[in-house]
């Protein structure tokens, strides 16, 4: 399979991480960065095809491949082995082709033994995502954290087959992830209806909607869905549709909802999970530029990625020498405590 630099937009690697040919691929990788330009599973509006290019670039910094996190005191991209291996081939018209590329993208980059972060592109793309995953890893070995505004559980038998309302109906039919380990967060809206959330109970979903978020708080609601998530499952997909937080912080995207969480929660969850829960690969997905003011939504994508990356940075390393982050700690206590080499 033939990958490209970046299908639409400049010729850049993510923040400017070195390149990386799956073909012929270094032996020290520990995050491949992935582009999925496709958007031919949108029900509203296209554009997410997009996407990759826009959170490539989405920083006011230098594209030197380096960027240290404040909160976390690690730099993911210095500390990790990260790559960006472009773009898949996504061909418009041709939707099995462009899954079946994926799907070999994330397999073949797991099979290095490196976390797949994919940059999409709609949700049709968790489909091919996840079942790559689970091809390398095991079905129904890796649980799903799904941050949404929509279920995308949709009837298979409704319309085409593949499409950004189904790819979660069709991972936990096909057996790559067991609907009992499969999380929602930030479901919100009028969709779907009675059928489709009875099909939902029966496999044992666990979906957080935005008034039972609101309601306990954000907090209680991920610490219960990591003792789920990590209960006899060897790792976690992480998959993180941007239209969960609210249009007014996120409007660049096909399917806006409102009422979703703010673009710090988002970050801080993500932060949270990637620390806390053994993460194997990651998605952003609609981001979609046509739609999109200032770069608010591509900025808060790139950032999505980021943190997820100081969150994996940051968990290797403590578990390497036995600490342990705090966020409560303030920066500058903190930062003192990592020059002093001092247990945090």
């Amino acid at each position: 399979m033939h990958h490209l630099g970046s299908a639409h937009g400049p010729d850049i690697t993510f923040l400017g991480v070195p390149r990386l040919d799956l073909s012929d691929p270094p032996e020290d990788a520990d995050v491949v960065i992935l582009g999925a330009p496709f958007d031919g599973g949108t029900s509203h509006r296209p554009g997410a095809r997009f996407g990759p290019s826009a959170m490539r670039q989405a920083c006011y910094l230098p594209q030197n491949g380096a960027r240290r996190s404040l909160a976390m005191g690690v730099d993911p991209l210095t500390e990790l082995k990260v790559y960006d291996a472009g773009d898949v081939p996504c061909y418009s018209g041709d939707i099995e082709q462009s899954i079946k590329n994926i799907e070999q993208a994330v397999r073949m980059t797991a099979a290095l033994g490196a976390v797949p972060v994919v940059l999409g592109g709609d949700h049709t793309i968790a489909l091919p995502d996840m079942r790559g995953l689970a091809r390398h890893h095991g079905f129904g070995r890796l649980a799903m954290l799904h941050f949404d505004a929509h279920a995308d559980t949709g009837e298979v038998e409704d319309g085409p087959l593949y499409g950004h309302g189904k790819p979660m109906r069709q991972l936990i039919e096909s057996g790559a992830v067991r609907g009992d380990r499969f999380l929602q967060i930030g479901l919100r809206g009028y969709w779907p209806g009675p059928d489709t959330l009875r099909w939902m109970a029966g496999q044992g979903m666990r979906s957080y909607e935005m008034s039972e978020i609101t309601s306990r708080g954000l907090p209680a609601c991920l610490t219960e869905a990591f003792g789920i998530a990590t209960d006899d499952c060897d790792g976690v997909f992480l998959s993180v549709d941007v239209d969960v937080v609210d249009p007014g912080q996120a409007p660049g995207t096909g399917t806006p909802e409102p009422g979703g969480l703010t673009s710090r929660e988002l970050l801080d969850a993500v932060r949270r999970i990637a620390y806390e829960l053994p993460v194997v690969g990651v998605e952003v997905v609609e981001v979609a530029p046509p739609y999109d003011h200032a770069e608010i939504t591509a900025y808060l994508g790139n950032r999505v990625v980021l943190e997820a990356l100081s969150g994996i940075a940051r968990r290797r390393r403590d578990r390497a020498l036995g600490t342990r982050w705090d966020p409560r700690t303030p920066l500058l206590e903190r930062e003192t405590l990592e020059q002093e080499g001092a247990p945090r």
